[in-house]
């Protein structure tokens, strides 16, 4: 029963150390949403659930920021995050911020414009296609993901 106990014990252990350790490794962001946007509160639960650590700014008006970060207005959504040198606009998965960050294209950042039903934080029992947009240093965009 003692062998049992220790075996139990350092299993706890190593799960608590390597909780730890992912909470240490999380990617900051910072999120400027609407504090009416329940949309976005589960998109920022997503990220947080997928390795990140958002800090959120609840704002009333985004578009002064949507400029500062160099959106343009056709690909806007309900929020905003920057992540390493990158705009996020809308419900782009995390997957997709991670690998945008891991290959670091010369980019302005990514973007899922609207609301796509069936994108993070908008899950439902309805879902659509939809396409991540990449953000091109010049304003252009083009296709970086279909989902």
């Amino acid at each position: 029963m003692k062998f049992h106990h220790r075996i139990s014990a350092r299993l706890l252990v190593t799960a608590a150390l390597l909780s730890t350790a992912t909470v240490a490794a999380a990617q900051n962001i910072e999120v400027y949403k609407r504090s009416s946007c329940g949309c976005c509160t589960k998109w920022v639960d997503h990220m947080r659930a997928n390795g990140f650590a958002p800090k959120v700014h609840e704002m009333d008006d985004l578009d002064p920021i949507k400029k500062k970060l160099g959106v343009p207005m056709e690909l806007g959504s309900c929020h905003t995050a920057h992540v390493g040198g990158y705009v996020i606009e809308g419900h782009v998965p995390a997957d997709l911020v991670r690998k945008l960050l891991k290959e670091r294209p010369k980019a302005r950042g990514l973007a899922v414009p609207s609301m796509p039903a069936g994108s993070p934080g908008m899950e439902g029992p309805h879902k659509v296609d939809y396409e991540v947009l990449l953000i091109k240093p010049n304003g252009q965009y083009s296709t970086y993901a279909k989902r």
